[in-house]
């Protein structure tokens, strides 16, 4: 992705240098449980998330803080570049539509963070929490990501995970969320599933228009690192490798082929309207 020399955003919070806190020591079951639980914004997966690192107890240790290297800081300086190409993008859809685009603010973060939404670990994986309207990220699980769920990797990679995040602060700005919270409620947790699946789709989906939108700054292949990581991803996909065996009723996020298709979808046509997917699931 072409980024060097252009527009930060000023509403990245980078506290890798002061967080820490307890850490997983080698990660383990348990640990990877709750990386998957995680894995891309599931919100539901916050309320179990604290109950398995509670778990962990004893296998844990203090993280000091640690000064950011020069890579560290370029690292910064790129997700500062995606955050700045949302607000743009998603500032001149909402206007168009009659509407006024609140940007959300990005915490970097090793170890451990603080939200609104409770404490997170690492293994929890990015996530956005729609009190704070935050999205919070440890950059360390990109090599995660390509380490363990077999993904390309890429700088494209991690903007497309950025983008995702900033689905579900569309979806919290629209009343997406609320009304999909709304809907579980005496549901079945397969049907409750299903509607967590759409959810994530539609992230998907939003994070396709958004790249749509910013063709101009795209390099050979970047669609495919985006892709790559969101076949990692997939429900089915993750299962699979963990469990060898797959349970579509568990599914939350989707399998790799929805994944994919909804961001393709919302690539090729740059179309908000059409991010249908609670209405196709």
């Amino acid at each position: 992705m072409k980024w060097q020399g252009r527009r930060q955003s000023d509403n990245v919070e980078d506290r890798r240098s002061i967080s820490g806190g307890k850490i997983a020591v080698g990660g383990g079951v348990i640990g990877i449980i709750i990386l998957l639980l995680n894995v891309f914004g599931g919100e539901n997966a916050k309320l179990i998330t604290p109950v398995l690192e509670q778990m962990q107890g004893g296998q844990t240790q203090t993280e000091a803080a640690a000064p950011l290297s020069k890579a560290d800081e370029e690292m910064g300086d790129f997700v500062r570049v995606v955050l700045a190409d949302n607000e743009d993008i998603w500032g001149k859809i909402f206007a168009e539509h009659g509407m006024t685009y609140k940007n959300p603010k990005l915490v970097l973060f090793r170890g451990s963070v603080q939200t609104s939404c409770g404490g997170a670990s690492s293994a929890s994986g990015p996530f956005y929490c729609p009190a704070d309207q935050k999205v919070y990220m440890d950059l360390g699980f990109f090599e995660e990501l390509k380490t363990k769920f077999g993904a390309k990797g890429g700088d494209f990679a991690i903007a497309y995970v950025i983008a995702h995040e900033v689905g579900h602060h569309i979806q919290t700005l629209l009343g997406t969320s609320a009304k999909m919270h709304q809907d579980q409620e005496g549901k079945s947790q397969a049907e409750a599933n299903k509607l967590s699946v759409a959810l994530e789709l539609q992230a998907d989906f939003y994070a396709g228009v958004w790249a749509h939108y910013n063709q101009q700054n795209l390099d050979e292949g970047d669609i495919e690192e985006a892709l790559s990581a969101a076949n990692a991803v997939g429900d089915d996909a993750i299962q699979s490798k963990m469990q060898g065996q797959i349970v579509p009723d568990s599914f939350t996020h989707g399998t790799s082929e929805q994944r994919m298709y909804w961001f393709k979808k919302g690539f090729k046509t740059g179309d908000i309207k059409q991010g249908t997917t609670f209405e196709e699931i």
